[in-house]
């Protein structure tokens, strides 16, 4: 089988926000690019369709990376399509929106479906990638939060499953090297669609005005900022693994 001359770029969750960003990101600096989506299809047309535009070859798949199965036949999609992955970006995550102080508001289940997407999900997307990888060398970044940092964040669930994430990611730092990197990133409050419609409008303009407030950089980050951070892991620092970065423009800094 042929291998590509670009390198290959595997963006889970990247039909909108955060994952189309890194997706557009890497096909401007000449990646292909597998576009990853659940159910917003049209989304994921859209992004394959402006990284065609850049000069770079991208495909859309479909796949719940809940299912172990569908995680295997995008690595293969890829692997059929250029013969590499040199990049993973562990993207695909949901929620429920919970308050914390709220024990009655989450069930078994809750819990099950986040940690299927956000940690099972994100870890048989590394599984059915290593052996690929391994052979050309690479780097996975997998998109984990502050909530898993410090306990806050759109309900405990989701919490508990970003905790679990960054312990996957250590493990799988220690135990992938040399060939592989591994690394995650942590935004905070993050600015766009999703949080908003998980809100509403009121109490999401509440919130982005406190963290705006207590950050010191006065801005709280945007799909396209995290996009920038994720790139550094993905693309640049040589010799870093099993790190995580807080992104959240200091607002969560100890007084």
């Amino acid at each position: 089988m042929p291998v590509a001359a670009n390198k290959v770029i595997l963006v889970t969750g990247s039909s909108s926000g955060i994952g189309a960003e890194v997706a557009r990101l890497a096909a401007r600096n000449a990646y292909n690019v597998l576009v990853n989506y659940n159910s917003n299809r049209g989304g994921a047309d859209a992004v394959v369709a402006y990284c065609l535009e850049q000069g770079v070859e991208a495909l859309a798949v479909g796949a719940n990376i809940a299912d172990d199965g569908a995680c295997r036949k995008m690595v293969a999609a890829a692997v059929d399509a250029w013969g590499r992955v040199d990049v993973l970006v562990n993207n695909a995550g949901t929620t429920k929106f919970c308050a914390h102080a709220d024990l009655e508001g989450l069930d078994a289940k809750d819990f099950h479906d986040l940690y299927a997407v956000n940690t099972i999900g994100a870890f048989q997307m590394i599984r059915a990638v290593v052996p690929v990888m391994k052979k050309t060398g690479g780097a996975i970044v997998n998109v984990a939060s502050v909530a898993g940092l410090i306990g806050v964040g759109s309900s405990l669930a989701y919490a508990c499953s970003k905790a679990a994430m960054l312990a996957l990611n250590l493990s799988m730092a220690r135990n992938l090297g040399p060939e592989i990197r591994v690394n995650a990133v942590c935004p905070g409050m993050v600015a766009g669609e999703w949080l908003q419609e998980g809100l509403g409008e009121e109490l999401y303009s509440t919130v982005r005005q406190h963290f705006e407030a207590q950050a010191p950089t006065g801005n709280i980050m945007n799909a396209a900022t995290v996009a920038e951070n994720i790139w550094y892991f993905a693309d640049s620092a040589p010799n870093v693994t099993g790190e995580h970065l807080l992104l959240d423009g200091g607002a969560t800094l100890p007084y």
